[in-house]
């Protein structure tokens, strides 16, 4: 697949100009968004990375156009889950409702910038060493089976996030919001507001967010313009989401369960991908072994269909108990 620099830049143009749009469209302004504007905005950015993905199509080929989609879905579906955590920061920091569009749009503009350095450092190693893969899958295998040990406990304290240790030890940070300012003056002194603390816990935790989305998309295709565009779109939007499902995250009780088929998933077919290409000398004297490799479009088939049954099951497992709470 040749991308070329234009195609990168006008690529990426677009992308920030989106976000640009969405900051002053809806952004700028402090409200709490409805669910008909929450609703229709993130039905229009799935619909820009449908389009998207037909471009890609038309341009370079069902099978890089399978890749994109495959990627897109398995991202997406991974920063839903992601979407508990957010609800945890969010209450942590008492960030008022009308002023958290804010803070989850800066702090995923702060997470496309970070992903797009893990990105360019995977496809870096990739490139340079093909037992990349091999890491990649194992990594996968084991986040698969943590996730599924670890199903049903609540996520690390977000106020121990290091980032934020830090900032409040060197920085001082006042306990008041001031409007949605992320810095404020007290008797003359400038302090950093919880509004500030709250964009950075966001923007960072998406670090550990990468470290299972980065080579799970790697599984799906080697391209890092696809890795990057599907990261793109999937990121997009999210803040849209997060206000429409807000309620629904908490009857998404199997969510975790299919993540960790899906990662598990990828994970033998990064290790399958690895086998077919091994150039390791203690693995069949340095020669390539014969194994099956899995399609893109059973790789597509796996990671929809899991997560229809996971959704399904879900929602019939917690009928009739919105009004309870309902762990994870």
């Amino acid at each position: 697949m040749h991308v070329s620099l234009t195609t990168w830049l006008i690529t990426i143009a677009v992308i920030l100009g989106l976000f640009v749009f969405d900051f002053f469209a809806h952004v700028r302004k402090p409200h709490a968004p409805t669910l008909r504007e929450s609703g229709f905005w993130s039905a229009v950015f799935i619909a820009i990375a449908i389009v998207f993905g037909v471009i890609v199509f038309a341009i370079w080929g069902p099978t890089y156009g399978g890749e994109y989609f495959a990627g897109y879905i398995t991202e997406k579906a991974l920063s839903v889950d992601n979407l508990f955590v957010f609800v945890i920061i969010m209450a942590t920091f008492a960030v008022p409702r009308e002023f958290q569009q804010k803070v989850l749009t800066i702090g995923i503009v702060l997470a496309l910038a970070m992903r797009g350095a893990f990105i360019a450092v995977g496809a870096a190693a990739i490139n340079a060493y093909s037992w990349v893969f091999y890491l990649f899958g194992i990594f996968l295998i084991y986040t698969a089976i943590k996730l599924i040990r670890d199903h049903g406990e609540e996520p690390e304290a977000v106020s121990e996030n290091r980032m934020v240790k830090i900032v409040r030890k060197f920085l001082p940070v006042h306990d008041e919001y001031d409007g949605d300012k992320l810095v404020t003056r007290i008797d003359g002194k400038k302090m950093i507001t919880p509004m500030l603390l709250a964009l950075i816990a966001i923007g960072f935790t998406d670090i550990l967010f990468a470290l299972d989305s980065i080579p799970a998309i790697y599984g799906l295709t080697s391209e890092p313009y696809l890795v990057f565009t599907a990261n793109a779109f999937a990121l997009m939007g999210l803040r849209q989401l997060f206000f429409l499902i807000g309620g629904l995250l908490e009857r998404l009780v199997y969510l975790s369960y299919g993540l960790s088929v899906i990662l598990a998933f990828i994970g033998v077919k990064l290790v399958l991908h690895a086998l077919h290409e091994n150039t390791l000398s203690w693995i069949n004297g340095g020669e390539h072994v014969a194994v099956p490799e899995i399609s893109t479009g059973l790789s597509l088939t796996v990671i929809v269909g899991v997560l229809v049954v996971t959704t399904v099951a879900s929602l019939l497992k917690t009928r009739g108990e919105e009004d309870e709470p309902v762990k994870r």
